[in-house]
């Protein structure tokens, strides 16, 4: 399965990522696949990503998934996300939100 997720790069104190689509099964900062564009959280210029969307939506669509953070930025971007996308994130951030206490009520009660 291929995700989109971020390669860290950069010095300590001085992150820098690279949005990338990479087999699940390969490390953080493994082999990558295709690079998608950067995102640099501590930019001094105002500009802190760019994404190549053409590249992102093709990926999309043929399957991958992308991270919560990486949802984020393409979201932030302009990007669509396809639905079944979108429900399994907004399902994750239901169950972070809650602290996973569902499933453990769910298991005592089942």
């Amino acid at each position: 399965m291929v995700v989109l997720r971020f390669k860290r790069m950069g010095r300590i104190h001085s992150p820098f990522y690279r949005l990338s689509a990479m087999d699940k099964r390969a490390p953080r900062d493994g082999r990558v696949i295709e690079n998608l564009g950067w995102y640099s959280p501590t930019a001094a210029d105002g500009k802190q990503y760019e994404l190549k969307m053409e590249r992102v939506q093709h990926w999309l669509n043929a399957g991958a998934q992308p991270s919560r953070t990486a949802a984020t930025l393409i979201r932030r971007a302009g990007g669509e996300l396809p639905k079944g996308v979108i429900a399994k994130l907004d399902e994750l951030s239901k169950s972070v939100k809650t602290g996973g206490k569902k499933k453990k009520e769910e298991a005592k009660a089942g």
